[in-house]
């Protein structure tokens, strides 16, 4: 399922416009990428948790040389699934 097709689910599923369903979609991508790149985590009881996580620098290899190089430390964002969210897709 892409955007667009979130849109279209989430519009039937409220029994709202496209548009709303649009804005709606729309501020929660956007406040989730906001909080979590602020170091913010989301907790929702049930789906899971969004967060960022710190990667520690590393040595990789450079394929086509295979020449070591460092990977320098970086943050990046996770998704925890929740209890119920797992429960959900283990049983189908």
């Amino acid at each position: 399922m892409n955007k667009s097709e979130l849109i279209v689910a989430v519009s039937k599923k409220a029994e709202i416009s496209k548009k709303d369903a649009e804005k709606a979609v729309c501020a929660l991508l956007d406040i989730i990428v906001d909080e979590v790149s602020n170091g913010q985590d989301i907790r929702i009881v049930g789906f899971g948790t969004f967060e960022s996580r710190e990667r520690k620098e590393r040595t990789g290899v450079n394929p086509r040389t295979n020449e070591k190089i460092t990977i320098s430390a970086s943050k990046i964002p996770a998704f925890k699934a929740g209890k119920a969210f797992k429960d959900a897709v283990a049983n189908k």
